[in-house]
């Protein structure tokens, strides 16, 4: 029975996984918004339909020594806040493919962003300095789709998705905030999920790359991105478990195109912080995740970094429950 429990919340909790990034990566953040996957990211989930809701709030910053391109100009210093909901469906389908378990799912944003910078310079060297500048918007961003195939051999969950952002979101290209990204970009990657039933304990790691698509509005091509994401988790009981979270982002080539007036701009950053969550039934046939986590980051180069918080909650099918 206590397996059984188990199972359930992880089959919930992997339904919170994916959710779509928000910010421009001319600006120093990439298409892949680090902390998307975690704990049960490779465990597989009921057949049917699901519904994920997730609130995210960051805050970032860089010194004024640093520079970010932006539309044909460079900003000096850097000072972001977004709150975000991202939300949409999923279908798991029950006929198995190439021997796993494949899902579909379409994410969506909406929010709001503000952004400030120490100054903007501008001219075809930079050679022209003006003051300070806010901005903020409101709006709706990209659509994310994904598609997921997943494999369990007992204790032992693998996973290979694809990933893409289709750019539909509110976004111009000499605009200091946006919601949408200004290109397409695909990520492919896997993961693998460890998860013992019987003591409750659960490890996850999740590696992709990400290739950026040409900004048609700046000439501007941002290089491969590569990122890890990762968690561990212990269940307390057959409903609670705590944990902690971690990611790493590196840019693997350089950023190309005429708009890229700073050369390769390879960014990278890593984060890390704790993880809580509870899995709850609603009605006979469903069952609802929430999970909330926290990351602080460290070691950022030629992007703002700061800290993000993630609360999440999933509807989907419950485990059928064993008739004796």
């Amino acid at each position: 029975m206590l397996r059984n429990r188990f199972l359930a919340v992880a089959l919930g909790l992997s339904a919170l996984l994916h959710a779509g990034s928000a910010f421009a990566d001319e600006g120093g953040i990439s298409f892949w918004l680090p902390g998307q996957y975690g704990s049960f990211a490779a465990t597989p989930t009921e057949p049917g339909w699901s519904w994920t809701t997730v609130y995210y709030r960051a805050s970032l910053a860089a010194g004024s020594d640093q520079q970010f391109p932006r539309g044909g100009q460079i900003d000096a210093g850097l000072d972001a806040n977004a709150n975000l909901v991202l939300l949409g469906p999923a279908y798991t389908f029950a006929d198995p493919m190439l021997g796993g378990q494949l899902a579909l799912s379409m994410m969506a944003v909406g929010g709001r962003n503000e952004a400030s910078v120490d100054a903007v310079l501008t001219g075809p060297n930079g050679n022209r300095l003006s003051g300070s500048a806010t901005d903020g918007l409101t709006a709706l961003g990209d659509l994310y789709p994904t598609a997921t195939l997943k494999w369990n051999r007992d204790v032992h969950n693998y996973m290979a998705y694809v990933a893409g952002d289709i750019p539909v979101g509110s976004y111009e290209a000499g605009r200091l905030a946006n919601l949408g990204i200004g290109h397409g970009a695909i990520d492919v990657g896997g993961g693998y999920t460890y998860f013992n039933p019987a003591t409750g304990r659960e490890a996850s790691a999740v590696l992709g790359f990400t290739y950026n698509l040409e900004n048609p509005d700046t000439n501007y091509q941002s290089g491969v991105d590569m990122h890890i994401d990762w968690g561990a988790a212990q269940f307390l009981n057959e409903q609670f478990f705590v944990g902690v979270v971690g990611y790493y982002y590196q840019q693997i080539t350089g950023d190309s195109g005429s708009g890229a007036t700073l050369g390769d701009f390879k960014s990278r950053v890593a984060g890390i912080g704790p993880q809580v969550g509870y899995l709850f039934p609603v009605g006979d046939k469903m069952q609802g995740a929430l999970n909330v986590k926290a990351y602080w980051e460290f070691g950022a180069q030629n992007r703002p970094e700061g800290w993000n918080f993630w609360a999440g909650f999933a509807l989907s099918p419950a485990v059928p429950k064993k008739t004796e």
